[in-house]
């Protein structure tokens, strides 16, 4: 099993559901952060705290009855933190017809028992597409890093 990986395939529930029918928006997030926390837990081999969520556009609906699938990656590994990117689809069981539905990026914090943040291993890139993920990530930190730096300039006015 590659520690850098993590795919989960949940049902969804009536549960789940909002006003209209449709699987609640914070149902999914609730998901996409144990699908972070799983997948940035076994690449550290640690416990993993959620420090930022980017980019979660519902681009389609999720229905109750549907499978949805959340394929994780590690997309970047820094001193202490990691960018887990996911990849939402729904699948319609009876036609067994996919979609993508939405995908997104948490930036996770290995720490101790005590809650100090702990190194993470090297990500080790080993093909083509991961390169592409990786070089990516890193557009991402830079940009975030912007984007604090606006936001603080911006509530000083």
């Amino acid at each position: 099993m590659d520690a850098r990986k993590l795919e989960m395939t949940v049902l969804m529930t009536p549960e789940m559901a909002n006003f209209s029918g449709k699987v609640h928006g914070g149902a999914l997030l609730n998901l996409l952060d144990r699908v972070a926390f799983s997948c940035a837990s076994r690449f550290s081999q640690s416990y993993c705290v959620t420090l930022s969520v980017d980019q979660v556009v519902f681009k389609q609906p999720i229905n109750v009855g549907e499978l949805v699938t959340f394929r994780a990656a590690i997309n970047h590994a820094g001193r202490t933190s990691m960018e887990v990117g996911i990849r939402v689809e729904a699948e319609d069981i009876r036609s067994g017809s996919r979609r993508h539905t939405n995908s997104c990026y948490f930036t996770m914090v290995a720490v101790d028992e005590g809650g100090k943040p702990v190194t993470v291993p090297d990500l080790k890139v080993l093909d083509e597409d991961e390169a592409r993920r990786h070089r990516a990530a890193e557009i991402r930190k830079n940009l975030r890093k912007r984007f604090v730096q606006e936001m603080a300039e911006a509530s000083k006015g």
